[in-house]
């Protein structure tokens, strides 16, 4: 029935809208004509007020003071603004913004009247004229890195090296409820060794996780998942990894989902033992057996096993099927094509020479293959060419963010090396770009071949990745402006602080001469007024 009003009545609706819109308008000019009649008003009332007498009083006051009233308030003045510019740089440094431009924008713009979308709605228009959402947290969805580590034999051997902590709660927490939802199946049947997987998964420690598995095996000597578990968690080597997962495997039974990720993790087994050909051959059987499972990505372990084999013509006809409009992009997809383009013509690219001749069709494919690839995810360029150190990868990914650059690099950066040239080729073409990435389109307009960079890849990836690693974020912020205005503000009285301490009375004499210019307009306004005026009309006014 409301839905049926609403849409009977949009002339209504417009007049609404136009009401409000005009009342927002109109708020700026408002505040400022009631400014200048409360100005009137205490300059009409100044003599009831006895506004001169005060004023002469305090006149009187000032002069009386000594100039260490001057050095204690200018020094208290910077000490403030010099807590606050901390203050505020911290909360950048961490959070990406101002805190007072936050507050300000939170609770500040809705009393004047503003919204958020009044100022969005014009950067994103479709063919209709109606406005298209901005990029919100749906797309900034976290995906399960199909590369990831094994915690007992790669993520433990960096913590026991470094005392670092590679991974954050926040990732380990999407993993605990990535097993729980793939290895629990129905929660209305659940066996007893199923329950205490449930809550194993669960646990923030890991010997609280290997516990539990454990017991679930004392439960039942087939529970696959607590072999999961202890090959994920306990294994210290690759090989310990494997052969629990091969026991695993073999109590697995018909369960679908612990097949799939078996499976996955011994053929990743046979990759890092050094057994290429058998994990390719492992990957694409797993392929051919779960064709529907592409959310899975196994296609990315099977090109970086391809590449390691240099098995290039291979690589190319992954690419054929999977690197299409239809489907999802990644940063393996597109630097992998851009790096197979940029092989063929990088042995013999030379900048000068392609500066003087122009660059040739084979040499402009590769060029645009590595736009498109900056375009997806600007943070991978600095892994690769070594400008920015790497971390171990995180366990889960934010495309286009951070995070998939470090676990895209940490992988691929030994086939970009073994390319004759490839790096010589991805430097020139991406300083092309890397001023304000000059020839991406900035991510508050209309995207070029992808759909606008998200505003929210910055809060994902810090949430991510550990504390000790200094997060990219494109596009680069410019400090805010409360942080140079607080700088700004600080300079300025430690200095004015300063000068009155060293030169008391000169700056007395600049204090008086600075004041006095100041107000010399309020006082000509003032005059001209007074002249302006018949002589008794103040007087009667004040009367009524």
């Amino acid at each position: 029935m409301m839905e049926d009003a609403t849409n009977s009545n949009p002339q209504s609706l417009g007049f609404t809208d136009k009401l409000k819109s005009w009342l927002s308008w109109s708020w700026t000019y408002i505040c400022g004509i009631w400014f200048v009649m409360v100005l009137t008003m205490i300059y009409i009332l100044r003599s009831p007020l006895k506004l001169q007498d005060t004023l002469t009083s305090a006149s009187v006051f000032l002069n009386t003071l000594t100039p260490k009233f001057y050095v204690a308030l200018t020094g208290t003045s910077s000490l403030i603004s010099g807590l606050i510019l901390i203050f505020e740089w911290w909360y950048f440094r961490k959070y990406g913004t101002s805190f007072i431009e936050q507050v300000s924008v939170s609770h500040l713009r809705p009393l004047l009247g503003g919204g958020e979308s009044s100022s969005s709605t014009g950067l994103f228009s479709s063919v209709n004229g109606e406005p298209e959402p901005r990029a919100s947290v749906s797309e900034c969805k976290v995906w399960r890195n199909p590369l990831n580590l094994f915690r007992g034999s790669e993520y433990s051997r960096y913590t026991w090296v470094t005392g670092k902590e590679p991974l954050t709660y926040y990732d380990m927490n999407l993993s605990a409820q990535d097993h729980q939802t793939f290895f629990t199946g129905d929660t209305q049947q659940l066996k007893p060794e199923d329950t205490v997987m449930q809550k194993g998964w669960r646990e923030r420690s890991p010997q609280a996780r290997i516990r539990a598995a454990y017991q679930a095996i004392e439960l039942n000597h087939e529970c696959a998942a607590a072999y999961v578990l202890l090959a994920e968690e306990e294994a210290a080597t690759i090989t310990e990894a494997e052969r629990l997962f091969k026991q695993a495997l073999r109590s697995a039974g018909k369960d679908i989902n612990l097949l799939v990720y078996i499976k996955r993790r011994l053929a990743m087994c046979a990759r890092k033992l050094g057994r290429i050909k058998e994990a390719v051959k492992m990957m694409r059987d797993l392929m051919k057996e779960f064709p529907l499972l592409g959310m899975l990505n196994i296609h990315e372990n099977l090109l970086e096993a391809l590449l390691e084999l240099q098995a290039y013509a291979d690589v190319q006809a992954v690419l054929a099927k999977y690197d299409d409009i239809s489907l999802p992009k990644s940063a393996t997809i597109c630097y992998t094509s851009a790096l197979l383009k940029a092989r063929a013509v990088s042995d013999k690219f030379s900048p000068e020479a392609a500066s003087r001749r122009g660059l040739s069709t084979a040499e402009m494919n590769a060029v645009e293959a590595i736009h498109r690839a900056v375009e997806f995810n600007p943070h991978v360029p600095k892994y690769l060419l070594e400008m920015k150190s790497l971390i171990l990868p995180p366990e889960h990914i934010l495309k286009r963010g951070d995070s998939e650059a470090v676990a895209y690099a940490f992988f691929h950066l030994q086939h970009w090396k073994r390319a004759e040239g490839a790096l010589n080729l991805l430097h020139c073409t991406w300083e092309g770009t890397a001023p304000a990435f000059r020839i991406i389109p900035y991510p508050l307009e209309k995207g070029h071949l992808f759909y606008p960079y998200p505003g929210c890849t910055e809060s994902a990836d810090r949430e991510l990745l550990p504390s000790f690693h200094e997060v990219s974020v494109y596009p680069k912020k410019e400090l805010p402006f409360f942080i140079l205005f607080t700088a700004g503000l600080c300079s300025f009285t430690a200095m004015l602080a300063m000068l009155t301490h060293q030169f008391p009375e000169l700056m007395g004499v600049f204090a008086k001469a600075f004041f006095s210019t100041l107000f010399a307009p309020l006082g000509f306004f003032a005059d001209k007024m007074e002249s302006l005026m018949p002589s008794g009309f103040w007087h009667q006014l004040t009367l009524v």
